[in-house]
């Protein structure tokens, strides 16, 4: 029949070869997908890399294939050890993974880990961070009693700590390079020799290539909120803190900020700092909130 259509059948052979030739064809491109940029997170006083399992699940649902690193050092009580020497070690980790990335990295920090990440934009000089997140870090200090307090110092209330934190013994404890005692201004600027450097509130020789390098970073992301319940002011993640009577100033009104001694307002004025506030949400529960990382984290996240 198909004799009579004009139409010839191909040889038996040509049919047995069909698949193999079929092979050596080109191979449809797949679709594509965009590639987004490495995170890095570092986790805060008293944690481990298991606590962000929910934030990493998250990442992994919204930006398939996004390459996700937990940093497990200084878990634990380790996370007392003095805060310069956990910079050096986390500086030590993310180097290699900034080298690999020419695109950039984002930062994800979180409570006291915001700290570490500050001080690692300050001494980076070759850092390609284009968003530093910070979840619900003391950013400004800290000045309020905690768990974590009451079990450090048991036999101290916070109007008193600043005798302990400000000696040197005491600068060998994490929190105490943090600890930001409003009534104490003087003994904060010369004992501390962590926050008040980072801070700029302190000359020392290495202020100008700091603020240089920490004005590298694309987006600084600020997270927090008044329910927190452990960071003290709660607007401490928001660069804000406490004057003399207690009485929060917002970071406009910081010397910090008016001075711009590390950079902030120059940040602000290119439109580099985001400032995302929730209510509603416990210290420890910043990392798992799903609303919260898809308000304030995801977005940020290219």
């Amino acid at each position: 029949m198909l004799g009579l259509l004009g139409l010839r059948l191909p040889p038996a052979g040509f049919l047995l070869l069909l698949p193999f030739l079929l092979l050596l064809l080109p191979a449809t491109p797949a679709p594509h997908r965009a590639s987004y940029k490495p995170v890095i997170v570092v986790h805060g006083l008293f944690d481990s890399s298991y606590s962000f399992r929910h934030l990493l699940e998250y990442i992994n649902e919204t930006h398939p294939g996004t390459v996700v690193t937990v940093l497990d050092l200084f878990d634990g009580r380790e996370s007392l050890r003095p805060l310069w020497e956990q910079v050096q070690g986390f500086r030590e980790a993310v180097a290699p993974i900034m080298a690999k990335a020419p695109r950039g990295v984002h930062l994800i920090c979180y409570s006291q880990g915001g700290l570490v990440c500050r001080a690692l934009l300050s001494v980076m000089d070759e850092h390609n961070v284009d968003s530093f997140i910070s979840l619900s870090s003391p950013q400004m200090g800290q000045y309020g009693d905690t768990d974590y307090l009451k079990w450090l110092f048991p036999t101290s209330m916070r109007s008193n700590l600043y005798r302990i934190c400000y000696s040197p013994w005491g600068q060998e404890f994490s929190i105490c390079n943090y600890w930001h005692d409003p009534h104490h201004d003087d003994l904060y600027l010369n004992a501390s020799s962590f926050l008040a450097l980072i801070n700029g509130e302190r000359d020392h020789p290495n202020a100008t290539a700091w603020r240089k390098n920490f004005l590298r970073v694309g987006r600084l992301v600020l997270i927090g909120g008044p329910d927190d319940g452990v960071i003290t002011p709660w607007q401490s993640s928001f660069f804000g803190f406490y004057d003399a009577n207690e009485t929060v100033l917002e970071m406009e009104e910081q010397l910090v900020y008016l001075r711009d001694s590390f950079g902030l307002k120059t940040l602000l004025a290119r439109g580099a700092i985001v400032r995302c506030p929730m209510a509603g949400i416990s210290h420890t529960a910043w990392h798992s909130n799903r609303t919260l990382y898809e308000t304030c984290i995801e977005p940020w996240l290219s």
